[in-house]
C-alpha cells in the first residue's frame, strides 16, 4: 500500500474527502517527525511505538574500491509493534 492508497482507504472508511484524509495523514504524520527530532517518543497503544536510536561512528568499507571510509554517527528512527498488532499479524 503506497500513500496514495492509504489516502483513499482512511477517506473511505472515515467517510470523509480525499482532501480531508491527505490533511489528517499529513498532520499526523507531520506531528511523529517533529515528535521524533525532539527526541521524544510516539506511542499508539495497541499499534507501537515509534522512537530515535543513535547508531555510532563507525568505518565501512567501499565495495566497488574497497577504500576504508568513515561513516559518521547518525539518529536513527525505530519502530516496536504493539502487542494488539503482533497477536493480529499471527493469529
Amino acid at each position: 500500500m503506497n500513500k496514495s492508497e492509504l489516502i483513499e482507504h482512511i477517506a473511505l472508511q472515515s467517510d470523509i474527502s480525499k482532501a480531508a484524509a491527505t490533511r489528517a495523514l499529513e498532520s499526523t504524520l507531520g506531528a511523529v517527525t517533529t515528535v521524533l527530532k525532539k527526541g521524544g517518543v510516539v506511542s499508539l497503544v495497541g499499534f507501537g511505538s515509534f522512537t530515535v536510536g543513535k547508531r555510532a561512528a563507525r568505518t565501512g568499507r567501499n565495495p566497488r574500491t574497497g577504500d576504508v571510509i568513515k561513516i559518521s554517527a547518525a539518529r536513527v528512527p525505530k519502530f516496536r509493534p504493539g502487542k494488539a498488532l503482533r497477536d493480529a499479524l499471527n493469529g
